[in-house]
């Protein structure tokens, strides 16, 4: 398959905020036929996966949502039925909490989640009678990226993998989304994560200060209160520090594209890494948006994205190893002049 085009915002739709909102809750999402299976995970708890059924021998591909997503999400939504229309097999994995029903554990899901990523990965695996790739947006890529950093030639059952406009550096992404108009997107977050840990709180009463997390207006505050005490960190400080993916970008040994948009409101271009492994290609485009990459003419269309990360699987996992260094830590070249212009 032939790489698509670079990224170009189509001029109906300019900005970083409009690039990132019209594609979530105005284009049509695509019809996908999900077959849900509940996994019993090791620590008691459940993981619904919704899984797409493909043709033998082809590749599949599985795709980490980001914060408050699902396979609703319409990202998930575009990706997966480009899979299905090339008779792939595909899966969306559920973080805990975000497939419709609260889950049984004392805990939630976070931007670090390597060890769940491995526990999914590891149990998919073996249903790959072809190429198996991994796919992450916003958190899910950031937990990916953790993932193959952390693992290294342990991760090399992925042919080739993708991250999506991951929050790379946490502790910038959380104070960009703490100041200005970037404050919307914090309450939406705070306002599906609230009910969410009111109810956590019916399950095990006294496991955080309920006070404090309903107080909180920003994620640090929420992090501090929820997210980093259950998930083993010792303040939000300590965990947007450990989790952020920037710290492992130089220790990948899957071929990886991190695709990151410049006008992303979630981490200004500014805060990109700009060097990373031999075999990880950093996609830094000016345009669009966080999970946005809309294109086409009104009312536009979100095709754009899946065509780009499967090309890069196809791409990326067929090529060998001198090849693949022509990318190798750093930016694609016509990214490379615009970061300079």
């Amino acid at each position: 398959m032939s790489f698509p085009p670079p990224y170009s915002a189509p001029f109906w739709l300019p900005g970083g905020h409009l690039q990132t909102i019209y594609p979530a809750l105005c284009i049509s999402k695509p019809a996908v036929a999900f077959r849900r299976e509940r996994w019993q995970a090791p620590d008691g708890d459940f993981v619904d996966v919704d899984l797409v059924d493909g043709q033998p021998g082809q590749p599949f591909v599985v795709l980490f949502h980001g914060l408050e997503g699902s396979s609703n999400s319409h990202y998930a939504r575009a990706l997966m039925s480009e899979v299905a229309a090339r008779g792939w097999s595909g899966a969306v994995p559920h973080f805990r909490g975000c497939s419709g029903e609260p889950n049984l554990a004392p805990r939630f899901y976070h931007s670090g989640d390597a060890q769940e990523v491995d526990w999914v990965l590891r149990r998919l695996r073996p249903r790959a009678t072809g190429k198996f790739y991994a796919a992450g947006v916003s958190l899910g890529g950031n937990a990916l990226l953790c993932w193959l950093g952390q693992s290294q030639h342990q991760a090399d059952f992925v042919d080739a993998a993708a991250a999506v406009s991951a929050p790379l550096d946490l502790a910038q992404g959380g104070k960009a989304l703490s100041s200005g108009a970037n404050r919307l997107y914090t309450r939406m977050f705070l306002n599906t994560l609230k009910p969410k840990c009111l109810a956590k709180l019916e399950q095990f009463p006294g496991l955080f200060a309920r006070e404090a997390m309903l107080a909180a207006r920003d994620l640090h505050a929420f992090d501090n209160v929820v997210t980093a005490p259950l998930h083993g960190y010792r303040d939000a400080d300590d965990y947007w520090h450990r989790a952020s993916a920037k710290h492992v970008l130089h220790d990948i040994t899957v071929p990886t594209l991190v695709l990151n948009a410049r006008n992303d409101p979630f981490l200004p271009g500014r805060f990109l890494p700009r060097s990373a492994a031999p075999k990880v290609e950093l996609d830094y485009p000016r345009h669009g948006g966080h999970v946005g990459f809309a294109g086409g003419k009104l009312p536009g269309s979100i095709e754009w994205l899946p065509q780009r990360l499967i090309s890069f699987f196809e791409d990326g996992s067929a090529a060998p190893s001198s090849a693949q260094s022509c990318h190798a830590g750093g930016l694609r070249t016509s990214t490379e002049n615009a970061l300079h212009g």
